[in-house]
């Protein structure tokens, strides 16, 4: 399995079966599994996403979002309960680009993506069951990630 470290954007490769031992990056020494969601920017998003070959949930959201900051909490708590899944966020006034090619049109918008591509998308805001739900579903859809 290949992971990009968060902090420095290594790709690391990681044997599956080593997925839950909370592997750490190479060259930094960073969690590359981390249970709290990543920031992402213009400049960090397309390796992280596209490096990484674990599903990957993304909350496009802003600061001055009422929505955003009621979701913000539950898609913490989300992140606690989904190992096999990457939780990142990506502030959309911060990142533009990103934001623009995603084709971001209203916040909070949770976007899941698979080995660099988009697989399924959802607006508004979502409580941590319902982001486990909806997570889950669309995983099943997909079928094996691996």
């Amino acid at each position: 399995m290949q992971l990009v470290c968060p902090a420095c954007l290594t790709r690391n490769r990681v044997p599956d079966e080593r997925l839950a031992d909370a592997p750490q990056c190479g060259r930094c020494g960073a969690a590359l599994t981390p249970d709290t969601p990543v920031a992402l920017d213009d400049q960090r998003f397309s390796a992280f996403i596209d490096g990484t070959e674990l599903p990957v949930l993304v909350d496009y959201w802003a600061d001055w979002c009422g929505p955003c900051r009621m979701m913000a909490p539950h898609f913490e708590a989300a992140a606690t309960h989904l190992p096999g899944v990457r939780f990142a966020k990506v502030d959309t006034e911060a990142a533009p680009a990103t934001s623009r090619a995603a084709h971001i049109r209203g916040i909070p918008t949770l976007v899941l993506y698979h080995r660099g591509r988009e697989v399924a998308r959802h607006s508004g805001a979502l409580q941590s069951r319902d982001i486990l739900a909806w997570v889950g579903q669309q995983l099943q859809q997909q079928g094996p990630t691996r």
